[in-house]
Parts: C-alpha cells; sequence; structure tokens
C-alpha cells in the first residue's frame, strides 16, 4: 500500500528540521570555540570545535574552516599531531571541491606545522604550494605570508643544522649557509610586499627574523641596520617584548664587531625591560650576557656582580644548568682577579652541579679549571713565580693597574670570536693521571654516542627486553660488505612491508574525515570535484610532493647527535653558548706528545 502524500511531505519536512537544527547546532558550536580562541582560551575552544565535528555538518565549506581553526588552535597548544591531523584534513578537502584559496591557506598551516616538527622539506612543498596558489590567484597578503613562512622553514633548517655542530656564526657549511640564504632572500621579498601594503606589523617580524639570519650567517653589519628597523617598529606600537627582543639581539651582534661598550647599553635596556615586564627568567639572561661581557672588558668585579644575580634567580627558578653556568663563570672571573679560593668553591660546585645533570662536558671542564687551581695554590707559596707561568701568567699593563690573565683563565683570548688569535699551547706534563683516566673513558664513549639501536620488535616483547641482563648490541652506522647481520633478511622484509604502506597513507579517504555528511547531493559534488581533477595535473603535483617527502624520510630515521641541554636563564640564541664550545676544545691543548726521542724496547 503506497504512502499517502500527506504522509510523505510530512517525513520530508520533519527530516529538513532534523537537518537545519544538527547544521544550526554544528555552526553555532564552531562559533563560540572561534569566540573563545580569540579571547584566549584556545583549550575551551578545542572543546566546542570538537563538539562540532561530534555534531557533523553536510556544507564542506563550514566542516573546512572548523578544520581549519582546529588544527590552528591545537598548534597553539602545542598539540603538533593533532595539529597536523586537522590541517591534513583541511587540506583534502579544500583540494576536493576545488577551493584554491582553502588549499593555500590549509598548504600553509601545514607547512608551518612541519616546520615545528623538524620535516623541513616537506613543509618546504607545503610553503612553496601556498606561494604557487597565491601568486595564480594574485593574492598579494597570501604570496606574503607564504614568502614569510618559507623563510621560516629555511631559517630553522638552518639554524637547525648549525646548533647540531660546533660552528660559529659566519663559520658554516655551505650547505646551512645556502639555507640561510635562501631565508635572507625571502624575508626580503616579504618585505617588499608588505612595504607596498604598508602593514608595518608584518614589517617588524621580517625585520627581526632577517636580523636573526644575518647573524647566524656572519653579516653582522647587516644584522644590526634589521635589529635597528625592529626596533623602531617596535616602540611604535608599544610592544615592549618585541623591543626587549631587538635590544638582546643588537648587543649579541655588537659583541661580534668587537664593540663590547655598545654591547653592554644594549644588554642593559634588555635587563631594565626584563624587570619592568616581570619576567624573571630573561632577567636572570640579562644578568648572564652583562656578566660575560663584563668579563670580555676585563672589569671582573662588574662581572661578578652580574653573574652573582644571575646565579641567585638560577637557583631561585630551580635551573640547574644555568646555576652551573653561573659557577662556571664566576669560577673564571675570580680566577683572573687571583682570588682562587673562591675560584675553587665556584669550580667545585660547578662539577657537582654538571655530575648532577650529566654534563659530561662540564664535567670535564670543571676538572680542567680544577686541575689548574690545585696547580696554583699548590705553588703559591713558592718563591720561584716562573713555575706557575703556564697556568697563570700574569704580564702588568704598561699602567701597571690591571693585570692580564693567561687564556685558560681568561675570555679574552678565547677562540670565541678570535678576536686575538694567538698559538696553541701545548702541555707537556700533567700531574694529575685521574685527569687523564677521566678523558680516556670520556672519548671512549664517543664512538657509542653516535651508534644506533636496532631492537626486534617483532621477535622480543616490551617484557623480555626489560628483563633480559644483556643489553642490545650497538650497530655501526656504516656497514661493511663483508659482515652480514643473520637478521638481514627479517629486517629488509620489515622494511619492505613498512614501504609498501606508505602509499595507502597518502591516499584521501571521505570515511576519514570526522564531521562530514554525506548526502545526494554533495556526494555527487564530491565525485564530480574527484574526476574532474583527473583532467587537471593534479597528480603529477601530488606524485611530486610524495617523492620529495618520501626523500626527507631517510634523514628522519637517522640517529641526531645528544644536544647540550639548556636551562630557561641562559639565553638559547647567543654568542656565550660558544663559550662552552671554546671550552671543549681545550682537550687537545691538554693532550701529552710523547718526545721523538723515545724508542721501544725492540729498537735498535
Amino acid at each position: 500500500m503506497e504512502e499517502s502524500n500527506v504522509l510523505i511531505s510530512m517525513r520530508e519536512d520533519r527530516s529538513f528540521h532534523v537537518r537545519y537544527r544538527m547544521e544550526a547546532s554544528c555552526l553555532e558550536l564552531a562559533l563560540e570555540g572561534e569566540r573563545l580562541c580569540k579571547a584566549g582560551d584556545c583549550r575551551a575552544g578545542v572543546s566546542f570545535f570538537e563538539a562540532a565535528v561530534q555534531v557533523g555538518t553536510e556544507d564542506l565549506k563550514t566542516l573546512s574552516a572548523i578544520y581549519s581553526q582546529l588544527g590552528n588552535a591545537y598548534f597553539y597548544l602545542h598539540e603538533y599531531a593533532k595539529a597536523l591531523e586537522y590541517h591534513h584534513h583541511d587540506l583534502t578537502l579544500a583540494r576536493t571541491i576545488g577551493d584554491l584559496l582553502g588549499e593555500a591557506k590549509a598548504s600553509g598551516n601545514l607547512g608551518n606545522t612541519l616546520k615545528v616538527l623538524g620535516n623541513f622539506e616537506e613543509a618546504i612543498v607545503c610553503c612553496q604550494r601556498h606561494l604557487d596558489i597565491s601568486r595564480e590567484l594574485n593574492d598579494k597578503v597570501g604570496e606574503a605570508r607564504a614568502l614569510y613562512n618559507l623563510g621560516n622553514v629555511y631559517h630553522s633548517k638552518g639554524k637547525n643544522v648549525a646548533s647540531a655542530g660546533t660552528h660559529d656564526p659566519g663559520e658554516l657549511p655551505d650547505d646551512v649557509k645556502n639555507a640561510l640564504q635562501k631565508a635572507a632572500n625571502y624575508y626580503e621579498e616579504n618585505l617588499t610586499i608588505v612595504t607596498e601594503l604598508d602593514d608595518r606589523a608584518a614589517q617588524g617580524r621580517a625585520f627581526g627574523n632577517l636580523g636573526n639570519t644575518h647573524y647566524l650567517l656572519g653579516n653582522f653589519r647587516s644584522a644590526v641596520l634589521a635589529h635597528e628597523q625592529r626596533l623602531l617598529i617596535a616602540k611604535e606600537f608599544g610592544d615592549r617584548s618585541a623591543e626587549r627582543r631587538a635590544y638582546s639581539n643588537l648587543g649579541n651582534a655588537y659583541i661580534f664587531l668587537g664593540e663590547f661598550e655598545t654591547a653592554s647599553d644594549y644588554y642593559k635596556r634588555t635587563l631594565q625591560l626584563a624587570r619592568q615586564l616581570k619576567d624573571r627568567a630573561v632577567e636572570a639572561q640579562a644578568c648572564y650576557s652583562l656578566g660575560n661581557t663584563y668579563t670580555l672588558l676585563q672589569d671582573y668585579e662588574k662581572a661578578i656582580d652580574y653573574h652573582l644575580k644571575h646565579l641567585v634567580i638560577a637557583q631561585e627558578l630551580n635551573d640547574k644548568i644555568g646555576e652551573g653556568r653561573a659557577c662556571w663563570s664566576l669560577g673564571n672571573a675570580y680566577t683572573a682577579l687571583g682570588n682562587h679560593d673562591q675560584a675553587m668553591h665556584f669550580a667545585e660546585r660547578h662539577l657537582e652541579i654538571s655530575r648532577e645533570v650529566g654534563d659530561r662536558s662540564g664535567e670535564l671542564t670543571a676538572r680542567l679549571n680544577l686541575s689548574d687551581l690545585q696547580m696554583v695554590l699548590g705553588l703559591s707559596y713558592s718563591t720561584n713565580n716562573s713555575m706557575m707561568s703556564e697556568s697563570h701568567v700574569v704580564d702588568h699593563s704598561l699602567n701597571g693597574t690591571r693585570p692580564k690573565v693567561g687564556r685558560r683563565h681568561s675570555m679574552e683570548n678565547m677562540e670565541l670570536m678570535k678576536l686575538t688569535p694567538e698559538k696553541k699551547n701545548s702541555r707537556e706534563t700533567m700531574a694529575d693521571e685521574g685527569f687523564f683516566d677521566l678523558l680516556s673513558r670520556f672519548q671512549s664513549n664517543r664512538m657509542d654516542d653516535q651508534r644506533c639501536y636496532f631492537q626486534e620488535k617483532n621477535r622480543l616483547s616490551a617484557a623480555s627486553v626489560a628483563t633480559s641482563s644483556t643489553p642490545p648490541k650497538p650497530m655501526r652506522k656504516s656497514f661493511s660488505t663483508s659482515v652480514v647481520s643473520p637478521h638481514t633478511d627479517e629486517f629488509l622484509d620489515l622494511l619492505a612491508c613498512s614501504q609498501s604502506r606508505r602509499l595507502d597513507d597518502q591516499r584521501a579517504s571521505f570515511s576519514n574525515l570526522p564531521g562530514l555528511r554525506l548526502n545526494q547531493h554533495n556526494s555527487q559534488s564530491v565525485l564530480g570535484h574527484l574526476m574532474a581533477s583527473n583532467n587537471r595535473e593534479l597528480d603529477d603535483d601530488f606524485f611530486d610532493i610524495l617523492i620529495k617527502c618520501q626523500g626527507s624520510r631517510l634523514d628522519d630515521q637517522r640517529c641526531a647527535p645528544p644536544s647540550s641541554a639548556k636551562g630557561p636563564t641562559v639565553p638559547d640564541e647567543d654568542f656565550f653558548s660558544l663559550i662552552l664550545r671554546s671550552q671543549a676544545k681545550r682537550m687537545d691543548e691538554q693532550r701529552v706528545h710523547l718526545p721523538s726521542t723515545i724508542k721501544g724496547p725492540n729498537s735498535s
């Protein structure tokens, strides 16, 4: 029996009202999430966006907007895996419905997230797509953003490689220089557009990043010019945080230019603003920078004053790394003043902290300083002062007011910036054989630091690994053709299986798009866009991206060298981190060179 027209009409009306109510509910939840995020409560905003996705919608544009904002909210919450997931959804949906502007924005957001995760090659592909679409649409604002994002990716890539090595600013490998130079070029292109658009805020951001890039490249005069512009714009907007960063960056650049007095002036302004902003960590960083600057100026009393202030804040914030760095700096300064008792106290404290936090490099440095101090104190009652010349050389200046200390105890002559190059002195003998025992053990551990460990997850359960009394054997990165592991076939099978699944991971599936409710109308629309996309050149673009992304995966599998720990009271990007690396170079200077006249028992 057929239904009457009235019943059919009533059912359709009820269905329409249900769909209308759900659409309204989804949109209302999304709008509330947007309002909360703009108010600064991203956590609550995410809850509303997730609720909107649970309700779902048939409007593809609305769903794309929800994905975009949800991805951005997770990004600000530093939950980058979730941000990546939703930006992927947004990009898939935008490409499917042929929304070029949406694809551009999603590509830019995806690129920023990949950059933070360290996937620089994939990030470059996404940001380049953002740039290409923006230029195709003649979207100047989008083009400027894409250029800025590309600059950020190349800057982060270069900085990441540079920080993993022992290179000073301006003394970088070619690949790092190329990446940083590309970053500078993109920032300059961005500046050209935002200047045309009269966007002063965007100009300020670009000048700041351009200055940092020139600093890493060793173009310190260019860095100063860029940071001066950043400072000017920060003052225009009353942005005291940006003003404080500009002062600090200017101080760093002037240090490398050898203009220490000017650098100290900028660090003092940094300190003043940090105190106004009640930022204790930044206040400690400024004190640390001033302490080292006054050490370079050989004003050791002021250096000690600022290092003591840094020490107090580091202890207050429970920053052991910063506390150790302060003790090390204080030991050097007191040694320069000839106050060996205080120097010994802080050197011992530096050693204790280095052991506590597992800082082997700091422990070696502390042992070197303690060894020198013990030699000095052991000879302090001797009348033959010439015997102390190697560990504590004292040369009075012409006016007789300021002694100069040997390179072991002063940053003045360190290889830090090669301000006063000098020949290296090799120590012929050392009384403390315990130091060489420590040095030998430290050197022998370095090969293990470079090893990578393979675990047979398919053969060993977590419990068996945890209870095993035999640690896994390390495998060298470079394999010999004459040695074949008994598990090579299994490893290659596992690798082939893993690789074979990767293409499927790249596929777009609408069943995987949360919150999407397909009806007859939009399902046909989706299919139409998919068929139309086959007639475009998106396939080539896709495989291009896939190949580039796959090419970067080998790097993702590499074992990174252990990074040095940093404390909140120690500046992240400044020249003072080079001091520790300069200290590490002293190891070579401590080596004993055997006399060539010594012959073995079997020698004729």
